[in-house]
């Protein structure tokens, strides 16, 4: 069994690395006034990809922060998730020439799914994530400010034919709660689309939740606040499954 991908989580809010608690902007904790120290410090740990997320552009019509992906992107070698914002061809493209290597797409491809297969046709699967931020079975947009009544099954499906295959799941209610992943979630996404690259985020607290998702086959894992607040460390993160 391969090991499972450590994918730490950079949120931005004002250009500083923040985190929020069940996607709750009033619950914004600022942790560095520097997002590229903060990924300069992960990839001098071993670190070799990033989950960047602009959550002012999440929650508005347009990015916000893409001079802070420029400037990660310029001044260290991460492998670049990029989303948040990502409303319109040119915030997509915009996000590509700021230096993402692959952009995350959930509310768009509730919002305009025309425009996603526009996306997927001109940059390629390898390169576009589906976001399946889901509240109690059900696909949440805008920031997690908005329910849609797209069941999370259902989503999965319609996006996998179009082409995706790559997916981060996250479920609302376990984000920033450092409480443990959704395990059972994910064993059942992966039961139904055993072919999908599950990328699995929220909830993780410790290095048992991170072995436990690697016995689900998840693909990959993104960790926030557990690194932040020392819960987790990296270098036990890339001695265990990086190196």
């Amino acid at each position: 069994m391969q090991n499972i991908e450590i994918i730490p989580a950079i949120d931005i809010i004002g250009a500083q690395c923040v985190r929020l608690t069940k996607g709750d902007y009033n619950t914004k904790i600022i942790y560095d006034s520097n997002p590229l120290n903060v990924a300069k410090a992960f990839e001098n740990a071993g670190i070799k990809q990033l989950h960047l997320v602009d959550l002012e552009g999440a929650r508005s019509k347009h990015i916000c922060n893409a001079s802070v992906l420029k400037e990660i992107s310029e001044n260290t070698n991460l492998t670049l998730d990029f989303g948040g914002g990502l409303k319109s061809k040119a915030d997509i493209d915009l996000a590509f020439k700021s230096g993402a290597n692959q952009i995350t797409l959930g509310s768009l491809a509730v919002s305009d799914p025309k425009l996603f297969d526009k996306c997927l046709e001109e940059y390629g699967a390898e390169r576009i994530i589906l976001g399946a931020d889901v509240k109690n079975g059900f696909i949440a947009t805008s920031g997690w400010e908005k329910d849609s009544d797209i069941e999370l099954f259902a989503f999965l499906e319609k996006f996998m034919k179009r082409g995706i295959k790559r997916v981060i799941c996250t479920d609302i209610s376990k984000d920033g709660m450092l409480e443990g992943p959704a395990i059972e979630l994910y064993e059942s996404i992966l039961k139904e689309f055993p072919e999908i690259e599950l990328i699995a985020s929220g909830g993780v607290s410790c290095m048992e939740d991170v072995r436990a998702l690697n016995q689900t086959n998840s693909t990959g894992v993104i960790i926030g606040k557990a690194i932040y607040e020392n819960r987790i460390l990296v270098k036990d993160l890339v001695n265990e499954f990086i190196r």
